[in-house]
């Protein structure tokens, strides 16, 4: 109960903003709390001549550091929203007002247990980048090395997880009164923002994500990720190297240090391939300021708060569907969505092969520059509700990502597609795994790895039968009856039994 009204007060100043800003409408859509929107609408501001997007974008910033970054993970959501409004919270910037760098120097030596004299040579009092989480300093460290000291808001941590319970809270509220969002899996959407926000404020997981993203591309000179100084490191406090080089995103600075920006457009093209389908774990949050290009044209991510991993599944699922897609293979996109199980088996595959074919041939009239294969997965989205297909969580921080990487080569050179670039080994990625070679392969692996599991299967066999010996033991000296005669099979027996059992499966798969 003490929830509830807690949670409906906190209700009614997000309508307030909401409604100062006349972008109610998300709330009217839900239909959810409709007395709370009512009183609301009596303070709406009329007559603003900015897009919906654009006022939902600006009130969802006045609201603070949980609601900008709810707002970016809304941008991923073109079911939910128009596609206008989806691409206008997009554009929301993580940027706020700077807290006081005494507080800053504080958590260092509260977090790292000594005063800042003896952790650093010197450290820049105005911070170089403030966003909604933690903001980041120049120093240098005793040994005369420049680094990035990024430091945790005050209080962020016990903010985010009260506006969470807000979040978690409106999700169980539509899913009890709106059956027809279930589908949209509200919670579970809530949880993967909750799950990515908690890493972002644990800044020993970002360094152990620099860490391993470093050791994916260990062996390419073209990509590479800041030094992690984990003596320097924290729960609240995270040290790299300090990066030196231009913005990727800044296309005349790279022309004028005489950088080639298609290769540079290559480099990211094939470095974002080769996280998503050869390692499944990316950078989440590739925006043009988040990566840097260092005087030996080497590309050079910062900020790794935000990292997404894909399973194998579903790295084979996204590779058909992308394949098919540029290709035009519309009744593959279809088959592909159908045996992934996102659209339901009652369904007929030709009519959701046509509502593909209806989304993607308008943006492939278009020249091959102007082809987004992210936003044609956004459109895609939108047939969800025709179709009854449970919205698949774990995805939006891809597309999201997807998004960032057309935008951030679009800036570099806006005649060439980003995804055209990655085809060849998109393809040649699909051949090696998915090949009758690789399905080969797999089967052994598989009947290797049962074999290799048989001595352990038998013990428990025995274990088991041995069980059963005593129980039957004791059962015959309780009753008068004589017991009925067991026969356990020979050691031989379970050997070839379970090897049997495992060559089935195999072939079965």
């Amino acid at each position: 109960m003490l929830r509830a009204i807690r949670n409906s007060w906190r209700l009614l100043a997000l309508a307030r903003s909401l409604a100062r800003h006349d972008a109610l409408f998300p709330l009217e859509t839900v239909g959810i709390a409709p007395g709370v929107v009512a009183v609301a609408r009596l303070i709406r501001r009329r007559g603003d001549r900015r897009r919906p997007g654009q006022r939902l974008a600006a009130a969802l910033t006045e609201m603070g550091p949980s609601f900008i970054k709810f707002g970016q993970a809304l941008s991923t959501r073109a079911d939910l929203l128009n596609e206008e409004v989806a691409r206008d919270l997009s554009q929301l910037v993580d940027h706020l007002p700077p807290f006081d760098p005494s507080h800053a120097k504080r958590t260092i030596e509260q977090e790292l247990g000594k005063p800042m004299g003896e952790l650093f040579a010197s450290f820049e009092d105005m911070p170089v980048a403030a966003a909604s989480i933690a903001q980041v300093h120049y120093a240098v460290t005793r040994d005369g090395e420049d680094v990035a000291v990024k430091v945790l808001r005050p209080g962020i941590e016990r903010a985010f997880e009260r506006d969470l319970d807000l979040f978690y809270w409106l999700a169980g509220l539509v899913e009890r009164t709106r059956p027809q969002f279930r589908r949209l899996q509200p919670t579970a959407s809530v949880g993967a923002f909750a799950e990515v926000t908690r890493v972002e404020m644990d800044l020993r997981l970002e360094a152990a994500a620099a860490d391993e993203l470093g050791s994916n591309f260990a062996d390419d000179p073209s990509y590479r990720t800041p030094r992690v100084y984990w003596d320097l490191t924290a729960r609240r406090v995270l040290t790299v190297e300090r990066v030196h080089g231009i913005p990727i995103g800044e296309r005349q600075l790279l022309m004028a240090a005489g950088h080639d920006v298609d290769q540079i457009l290559q480099k990211s093209a094939e470095a974002f391939f080769y996280q998503v389908f050869r390692d499944g774990f990316f950078h989440g949050d590739m925006h043009g300021g988040n990566a840097f290009v260092d005087a030996g044209g080497t590309i050079v991510p910062v900020d790794f708060g935000i990292m997404g991993r894909v399973d194998p599944a579903t790295r084979g699922y996204l590779a058909e569907l992308l394949i098919a897609f540029l290709r035009r293979d519309y009744d593959t996109v279809a088959e592909v969505q159908f045996r992934a199980g996102y659209v339901p088996p009652n369904k007929s595959p030709q009519v959701f092969a046509q509502a593909c074919r209806s989304i993607g041939e308008p943006i492939f009239g278009k020249p091959s520059n102007q082809i987004s294969i992210a936003r044609l997965l956004a459109q895609l989205l939108r047939v969800t509700e025709q179709f009854e297909m449970t919205v698949q969580p774990q995805l939006l921080l891809l597309q999201k990502t997807m998004l960032m990487a057309e935008g951030m080569g679009t800036k570099l050179n806006p005649d060439v597609n980003i995804w055209q670039l990655a085809q060849p080994l998109i393809e040649d990625w699909m051949r090696a795994h998915f090949g009758p070679r690789a399905r080969a392969e797999r089967l052994l692996a598989d009947t290797l790895s049962g074999l290799r599991r048989l001595p352990r299967l038998i013990d428990n066999l025995e274990t088991v039968a041995e069980g059963q010996r005593q129980r039957a033991e004791t059962e015959r000296l309780a009753s008068t009856r004589p017991p009925r005669a067991l026969r356990w099979p020979k050691p031989v027996e379970l050997v070839a039994a379970v090897a049997l059992l495992v060559a089935v499966v195999a072939l079965l798969r």
